[in-house]
């Protein structure tokens, strides 16, 4: 296949480019490598994949709608993953324009491509954070959810509802996929884990919030992609079971679905924080501050759904997890 993959050169654009060619697909990679964290990292992901023959990339904004629309007319996808989007919930605190901006009006001009050039399936990203207000666990697709924490939450959620709009209208089949936590080797230097890693290396105080009493549902990058690729491969369908008067959150009458894309298995913040030390075989000095605005207690998938799906299975511990993060960690940096 032809696949569009937007945020090429991000954390989880370019370990699935590297899947997608490795299995035999061409990939059109779109990034517009923005300074929201190193650049040069950025650009050394994509040194991983930019040389393929099956390999194109794009360097350009999706917020610009005639961009976007001569990407989609020259190339013509069959499918689309979109990745790409401005990340981070507490940035999103301090530049919500940025939000606007990449995950609405970039968002809304990869509908319009995939309209207009009639692609096979659209699967782009959401996130664990549309659970907000949520306290149920495991947090369930089939579940409301309507209070969203944070700005980047509420764009997120705002995407699944511009999917089905266009899922409907036009029958454009597509997966939302709610990421939940992913943590690996290429990770965003804002990301919890490279953070703490620089820091306990550096000798300075990490900052854990809510005294370390989150819950998360970290997902190794290996699983992530998997997921996707399970996503990518079966085109959204309607459900035929689909009722009105009990409406399904996490389905439709239209060829749209919603998908947890986490581990099952959430960790406490500190045992996170505690294979990591192991890993590197140095301790932490730990500042334990209250919630943070914007940030959800804990995170816990259900990903019943994907697994009677598609038979998704993660299968990387976080122990094995952290481990491969640190020796990429102390390879990429030299320490």
């Amino acid at each position: 296949m032809r696949v569009l993959v937007t945020g090429a050169a991000g954390f989880i654009g370019s370990a699935l480019a590297l899947r997608l060619l490795a299995r035999g697909d061409e990939v059109i990679g779109v990034d517009n490598h923005n300074n929201y964290y190193s650049q040069t990292l950025k650009e050394d992901r994509l040194q991983r994949h930019v040389d393929h023959p099956g390999y194109t990339h794009q360097r350009l904004d999706l917020a610009d709608r005639d961009s976007a629309a001569h990407l989609f007319k020259v190339y013509r996808p069959d499918r689309v993953v979109h990745l790409a989007a401005q990340a981070g919930v507490r940035y999103s605190l301090e530049n919500p324009a940025a939000y606007i901006d990449s995950n609405l009006v970039g968002f809304g001009n990869v509908l319009e491509g995939c309209r207009q050039y009639k692609v096979d399936h659209l699967v782009y990203a959401s996130s664990s954070s549309v659970y907000g207000a949520n306290v149920k666990l495991p947090f369930s697709v089939h579940d409301n959810v309507d209070h969203p924490l944070s700005l980047y939450a509420a764009t997120k959620k705002a995407n699944e509802l511009m999917a089905h709009s266009y899922s409907h209208l036009y029958d454009l089949p597509s997966t939302g996929l709610r990421f939940f936590t992913v943590y690996g080797p290429w990770d965003r230097p804002d990301m919890a884990l490279q953070k703490f890693a620089t820091s306990i290396m550096r000798g300075e105080v990490i900052k854990v919030f809510n005294n370390g009493n989150h819950l998360r549902d970290f997902t190794f990058i290996d699983d992530i992609v998997e997921g996707v690729i399970c996503a990518l491969d079966n085109i959204a369908a309607p459900n035929i079971r689909w009722a009105e008067g009990n409406p399904d959150s996490g389905t439709s009458f239209a060829p749209w679905r919603v998908y947890n894309i986490g581990n099952s298995q959430p960790v406490k913040l500190l045992d996170y924080v505690a294979q990591l030390e192991n890993a590197l075989g140095t301790k932490a000095n730990i500042e334990l501050l209250p919630l943070q605005a914007g940030d959800l207690l804990d995170t816990w998938a259900n990903i019943d759904d994907l697994v009677s799906d598609f038979n998704y299975r993660p299968n990387t511990p976080i122990k094995r997890g952290v481990e491969k993060f640190v020796e990429w960690f102390k390879s990429y940096y030299k320490i």
